[in-house]
């Protein structure tokens, strides 16, 4: 009994120091880190990275999914967002953090069609390992990072929800990522840096 008790122990610490490991549950960025780049696969087949956009003075990246009723209620809002700002130099760089396995209508196949039923017109990519999302902090979907492209790299300037209203677009009083993007072009302060991300635990 005691050798057993001792296994299951040690199995224990060993399944304990994979997760710890995977830094799964990490805080991520913070307002004025730099973000690591990344290179993951589009649904398109190509692979993209944000040292592709030359021209960019910064970025949306948005962590979301096709299955979250939260993601999909403010899928229309993002690709405004995109539609809006990728002319102005922030393009919205969309990823799916969720595990496949454990979310099969997050599969690589359903982004596809859910890109192509969508239209959407920003790249849509699948954080493949589960590499990435951790490094940002993302916890939920949808969840958005606002990046600047300076001379130090890409620097995190606003963390959180879209707006204030997941619900209902037509009833949004604050739009706390338009408010940042505009703040950041014209060089001003961002007034409110974080707010919580409102969606679905990402599925690991």
């Amino acid at each position: 009994m005691k050798i057993t008790r001792i296994l299951l122990f040690i199995g224990l610490i060993a399944v304990c120091s994979s997760f710890a490991g995977l830094d799964l549950f990490s805080d991520g960025y913070k307002v004025g880190d730099v973000a690591t780049d990344f290179k993951l696969k589009n649904v398109d087949g190509s692979m993209v990275s944000l040292a592709d956009y030359t021209d960019a003075k910064g970025f949306l990246v948005v962590f979301t999914c096709n299955t979250c009723p939260y993601a999909v209620a403010y899928e229309d809002r993002i690709i405004a967002l995109h539609e809006k700002y990728k002319q102005k130099g922030v393009p919205v760089i969309a990823i799916n953090p969720n595990n496949p396995k454990v979310q099969p209508m997050d599969s690589f196949e359903e982004m596809k069609k859910r890109a192509a039923e969508k239209g959407f017109s920003f790249p849509y990519l699948l954080d493949e390992g589960q590499q990435i999302f951790p490094q940002y902090g993302a916890k939920r979907t949808p969840h958005c990072f606002l990046l600047e492209k300076t001379d130090r790299g890409n620097v995190v300037r606003y963390i959180g929800a879209i707006d204030d209203n997941y619900q209902d677009a037509s009833a949004v009083e604050t739009t706390y990522v338009e408010n940042a993007i505009n703040a950041m072009l014209s060089g001003e302060e961002i007034s409110v840096k974080n707010t919580k991300a409102i969606g679905c635990t990402i599925k690991v």
